[in-house]
């Protein structure tokens, strides 16, 4: 008798989801604080679907919150601190940003980890391309093939890898960062929250976008918010630098800082 006439069938435990294991593990050693914010993205978000109308590319909205998390955190450096073995704070000269894109692999979607290196010393145009090679070639970045054999590792020697690289400042720049975003919002509609099991210094985490009234210029409006939630490691990050992040990265994200602008100009250049 098969499994599944016996009233349950059984998967192949997808091997990507052992970094979800593994990342549990690590945030269980961190003291993490969150804050749960709500970002006007209306301006971006007209420019985006304005693009496509015209043009026919969908720009990645993604890459457009990596810009400005890069740049909120190059103005705001200890949010992206790590401490080392000699439990000293290292604040790195860029801002590297893992966030997780979803690929083709085999007949199932993974989301696969990518690391989106000196992020702050790029426009929103080159890390958009950036994101969209990955998604058509996942099999040739560095990425991926590093996966292949780390995840078939069992854990304690995964941990160990863990241990090491993250109080060794130049073995993180190499295989991780210190920022990471995840976007749990982009599989579903409507507003929410995403709480994460961070384990990074900064772990920003895109849930749902709803509509909803809002006061622009002193009048009432429908808006387009997103719901956000960053999460610090107390350890490293203290109330005042995390709450003047929030503040800047709020700036930039409803302003459409580098989207804006760039949509604008792609659109003009279009016959």
């Amino acid at each position: 008798m098969t499994e599944e006439h016996k009233g349950y069938r059984t998967e192949l435990y997808p091997p990507m989801r052992r970094f979800a294991v593994d990342a549990g593990w690590r945030a269980r050693r961190r003291h993490i604080i969150h804050g749960l914010l709500e970002l006007d993205v209306t301006k971006a978000r007209e420019h985006i679907r304005k693009h496509r109308a015209q043009t026919g590319e969908r720009l990645s909205f993604t890459a457009f919150v990596i810009t400005c998390l890069a740049r909120a955190a190059k103005s705001n450096d200890h949010v992206h601190a790590v401490l080392n073995w000699r439990n000293q704070l290292v604040i790195f000269d860029d801002v590297n940003v893992n966030t997780m894109v979803e690929v083709q692999s085999g007949d199932i979607k993974v989301a696969m980890p990518y690391i989106i290196e000196a992020a702050d010393k790029k426009t929103y145009r080159q890390i958009h391309d950036e994101i969209r090679a990955v998604q058509a070639r996942p099999a040739q970045t560095q990425e991926l093939r590093f996966m292949r054999w780390f995840l078939v590792l069992p854990g304690a020697l995964r941990r160990t890898f863990y241990g090491l690289v993250t109080k060794n400042p130049n073995l993180l720049r190499r295989y991780t960062a210190s920022v990471l975003i995840t976007a749990v919002g982009m599989f579903g509609s409507g507003a929410g929250w995403g709480i994460p099991a961070a384990s990074f210094s900064l772990t920003v985490t895109l849930g749902g976008i709803a509509k909803k009234p809002g006061v622009v210029a002193d009048e009432i409006s429908i808006r387009e918010y997103l719901h956000v939630t960053l999460s610090f490691d107390h350890d490293i990050i203290d109330g005042a630098p995390a709450a003047r992040f929030a503040e800047e990265f709020r700036t930039l994200i409803e302003s459409g800082y580098g989207l804006v602008e760039a949509a604008d100009a792609w659109t003009a250049a279009t016959p």
